[in-house]
């Protein structure tokens, strides 16, 4: 079966329903997109808004507004869920380096890695204490979103969609989702950004060494020097064939694997997709350590980025925007702003513990909450050699993405059984 089935929706709408021309919009709006990200003044825009948020909502108001399909079932929308997305993971994870991670010294890793454990904990926690400002109209699509949040803030936009469809999230409730990680994780950035501009003050304060940031850039130089060449068309075919061939494998195996579920109701938390996801993602990391990671060099994380850009482009069009702006899912918002002061109290505790800079303690959250798109950005914010130290953790954030987004996605359904789905 080359896209599983999706459940009936309603009929397909939209002037243009042909799957190549939607097709062929969606790849305009993002080429225009990051042309004008590259333009001296256009580019402003993005510095304030990220462009993330363009490839949403510009499809968003496509479809919205009748040019594009915005629900049905529609077959271009099936295909870069089913397939693109576990596609766009292999190329991304492809290129991680575990040992050049585990080179950038212990405090790095210990923040990361504090950055992940608070973001997987801090979600069903802040859920457990503020669930009752959700609506209730949302029933068990409260705990879906978040846990579908909580696979963005430790892996990005494609973690975002692969929890979210794991456990049932519907489109209408990711885009809301949208709207939280938006509000939430820009107030944040904000913050990270204004350490670059005190880092010296802010770790002499706590008396960090810093002599571990030139070690890290060094390393970072050496080793995009090492893998940089000029892309060429077998390399290219290769990338392609590994991303889809492990992408067909995966669902090729998923008949025969266990679809274990959490509680007594509800759809199974492991689901087919679910397992396509971590066999994709686990295959890819194994290759990661053979010679295939030199593909990085090729572009093999930019190609699994365009992939991974169509598939958001994708999710925004499915969007209801009226239902995003309806004043009962603020309860969401205050939820995803008491998860994100859980995450930066614990990391900025760990952070005076271990007397490390402040530079290892934005990025990797940045890594976390904002993956590929803005962890580059903070990293070059300290110094621009060390942007690829925040592409390194940010690619490592897309493996515990996935399992960490699972984890919490547990925790969080236990909440909902456990306070909001008992019987009074």
């Amino acid at each position: 079966m080359l896209i599983p089935e999706d459940p009936p929706t309603e009929a397909i709408s939209g002037y243009i329903q042909d799957p190549m021309a939607v097709l062929a919009i969606l790849l305009g709006v993002l080429a225009v997109l990051f042309a004008a990200d590259r333009h001296k003044s256009f580019g402003r825009i993005f510095r304030v808004i990220p462009l993330l948020v363009f490839c949403y909502f510009v499809p968003t108001i496509l479809s919205n507004t009748g040019l594009i399909p915005m629900a049905g079932k529609f077959p271009l929308y099936s295909f870069t869920k089913y397939w693109l997305l576990p596609a766009s993971l292999v190329l991304l994870i492809l290129s991680v380096d575990v040992p050049a991670i585990l080179g950038l010294g212990k405090p790095a890793v210990l923040l990361f890695l504090t950055a992940t454990f608070s973001i997987v904990v801090g979600g069903p926690l802040a859920y457990a204490l503020l669930g009752g400002f959700i609506s209730t109209d949302l029933g068990d699509q409260a705990w879906k979103g978040l846990a579908a949040l909580c696979g963005s803030w430790i892996g990005g936009g494609a973690n975002f969609t692969a929890i979210g469809e794991s456990v049932g999230t519907t489109d209408s409730t990711l885009s809301i989702m949208v709207v939280v990680d938006v509000a939430v994780a820009n107030v944040w950035m904000a913050i990270l950004l204004s350490f670059a501009g005190r880092e010296k003050a802010m770790d002499a304060a706590i008396g960090a060494d810093r002599t571990a940031l030139e070690a890290v850039r060094k390393r970072v130089e050496d080793f995009q020097a090492e893998v940089a060449r000029p892309t060429n068309l077998p390399d290219l075919l290769t990338m392609v064939s590994i991303a889809f061939g492990l992408t067909a494998i995966g669902w090729a195996l998923t008949p025969y694997l266990p679809k274990g579920s959490v509680g007594d109701k509800g759809e199974p938390l492991v689901n087919d997709f679910t397992w396509v996801v971590i066999l994709a993602s686990a295959a890819s990391l194994l290759l990661s350590f053979t010679p295939l990671r030199r593909l990085e060099g090729a572009g093999a994380s930019k190609v699994g980025s365009v992939l991974l850009y169509l598939l958001v482009a994708t999710i925004g069009a499915k969007a209801d925007f009226s239902k995003v702006l309806d004043p009962k899912n603020t309860g969401l918002l205050v939820v995803g702003a008491l998860w994100m002061c859980f995450h930066a109290t614990f990391l900025l505790l760990v952070w005076r513990k271990l007397k490390a800079p402040i530079f290892f303690a934005a990025v990797g959250s940045k890594a976390n909450v904002g993956g590929a798109a803005s962890a580059p950005i903070v990293a070059s914010a300290f110094h621009p050699a060390l942007a690829p130290v925040g592409v390194l953790l940010a690619v490592a954030g897309y493996v515990l993405g996935i399992y960490g987004g699972l984890l919490s996605s547990w925790l969080l359904r236990l909440v909902y059984e456990w306070r909001f789905a008992l019987p009074a």
